[in-house]
């Protein structure tokens, strides 16, 4: 019996052991790399060999490559705030707007991972833009402002963190001529179809592609940080973009270009990783689980988003079939309203098909063309060379047809066929021959708002359009129209 009752102890010791280092597991750090305004498949990751991306092939070597990842809407304000809290936009009631407000009383990831011990602040851009201080905060939904050199310097040992760096890159504007300075070719870049191909509009592009490899090598600067600190082999790296490019025909609309965004996910454990890649969709508000579940955070609010987890873990390969997406006031570039009137926008993005319904088809999608007293001119697309360009010869024959999908009106929905269409410049709603499709896709959507509680569904939803932004004050006082 004795030797029973001391093999007893011996397994019991062993028991205690093993929960001891369970439980001393340390929690792994996050650090969370935002771009502005980043399209894909802007990257060499993504097989793009007119632009420079070293630090994100490192990355894609210890970790998963997405390659179908959208943002819930293609306008900052709205993604991030879709980020910090796992909801759809609409679900956020002033929060769906640019300059919107982001209430206190909506769970962020911030907040629950500062309860369960985590250190979380950010730099540069966090939520924005609007004033967090007219719902409740007092400081930015994305945690304290910090230099991540000195938050790593200064982070008691052992405690885990969230870090947001967020970048202004790819953001206008740009410093004309600085792409190609930087060794870009503007003869050999990946051109999207929607925009002429003219020397003014190649140089453009050049320029943004020049800021993303500034992006990458900010990039490099936080590994090495991370390196030295010894904080490398514990973190979760997460690089993505909030929107699209600011390019006409892509960034505040829900075609590809606006809404599909890279996405990579890295981890430089000890064991090593074998880099993957992953086809299934992503929707960014599924971020927000996925940090809550690295961080063992057990408290769940209400959400939209779907923990990424167990497709990183290798539980499952496919992640979503299909993502919904949503946009309603980006800039204040229309007159009704007090400049408020959107232009609000549903989609459904398949693997063969995008289905966008146009709820306020009266309305022009760039925005008006002017507004008398303000300098606005078709608001809702940045400005630059290829703006510019592009309304000087909007009557010429090979830009006339290019300028009417990035500026005027459009039909109350439209679909595209990805195979033969990959940046949605042929709209197919009226071919007969995909009629059985529409309607499937039309229902699905109709489906998906009404089990959401879409203020859109049924033809409503203006109160949206009356919502205030945080920046009327300033444009009434200054008669200058805002864009992010």
């Amino acid at each position: 019996m004795k030797y029973l009752a001391a093999l007893i102890g011996v397994i019991l010791i062993a028991a205690l052991g093993l929960f001891s280092f369970q439980k001393e597991k340390p929690r792994p750090n996050i650090l969370f790399i935002l771009a502005d305004d980043w399209s894909y498949p802007y990257a060499s990751i993504y097989g793009d060999k007119s632009i420079r991306t070293p630090n994100l092939d490192r990355l894609a070597q210890h970790g998963t490559v997405f390659t179908n990842a959208y943002c819930a809407s293609p306008s900052c304000t709205p993604s991030r705030a879709a980020m910090l809290t796992g909801r759809y936009p609409h679900n956020l009631g002033e929060g769906v707007n640019l300059c919107g407000r982001l209430d206190h009383s909506v769970p962020t990831y911030v907040q629950l991972l500062n309860k369960a011990g985590y250190a979380v602040a950010y730099d540069r851009k966090g939520w924005s833009p609007g004033d967090f201080r007219k719902m409740g905060y007092t400081q930015n939904p994305a945690g304290d402002s910090a230099v991540f050199e000195t938050f790593i310097d200064k982070l008691p040992k052992g405690k885990p963190f969230f870090f947001w760096f967020g970048t202004n890159d790819p953001h206008r504007p740009f410093d004309q001529g600085s792409g190609k300075k930087a060794g870009i070719d503007p003869q050999k870049i990946n051109l999207p179809k929607f925009l002429p191909d003219v020397p003014e509009v190649r140089g453009d592009v050049a320029d943004y592609l020049g800021e993303v490899e500034r992006f990458d090598r900010e990039i490099g600067e936080l590994l090495k940080k991370l390196e030295s600190s010894g904080q490398l082999e514990n973190t979760m790296i997460v690089v993505a973009s909030d929107n699209g490019m600011p390019f006409p025909h892509a960034k505040a609309n829900l075609y590809d270009y606006g809404t599909r965004v890279p996405l990579l996910i890295s981890r430089f454990d000890k064991n090593g990783s074998q880099p993957k890649r992953n086809d299934s969709f992503v929707n960014l508000l599924d971020l927000m689980p996925t940090f809550l579940d690295w961080a063992g955070v057990q408290q769940r609010p209400e959400l939209d988003g779907m923990s990424l987890l167990p497709v990183l873990n290798g539980q499952q390969a496919v992640h979503r079939s299909e993502v919904f997406l949503e946009r309603e006031r980006h800039c204040l570039c229309r007159a009704e309203f007090d400049y408020g009137a959107g232009y609000p926008m549903r989609a459904i993005r398949t693997k063969e098909y995008l289905y966008i319904r146009n709820f306020r088809p009266d309305r022009m999608p760039a925005g008006d063309e002017t507004i008398p007293g303000t300098p606005s001119v078709f608001g809702d697309v940045d400005g630059g060379p290829t703006k510019v360009y592009m309304m000087d010869h909007r009557n010429e024959p090979a830009v006339k047809t290019l300028f009417a999908l990035g500026f005027e009106k459009r039909p109350a929905d439209e679909l595209y066929i990805l195979k033969d269409d990959p940046y949605n410049m042929r709209n197919q709603t009226s071919n007969p021959k995909y009629a059985v499709v529409k309607k499937g896709l039309q229902q699905r959507l109709d489906t998906w708002m009404q089990a959401e509680n879409d203020p859109r569904r049924q033809g409503g939803g203006d109160k949206i359009d009356k919502y205030e932004s945080t920046t009327h004050a300033w444009i009434t006082r200054t008669g200058i129209i805002f864009w992010d």
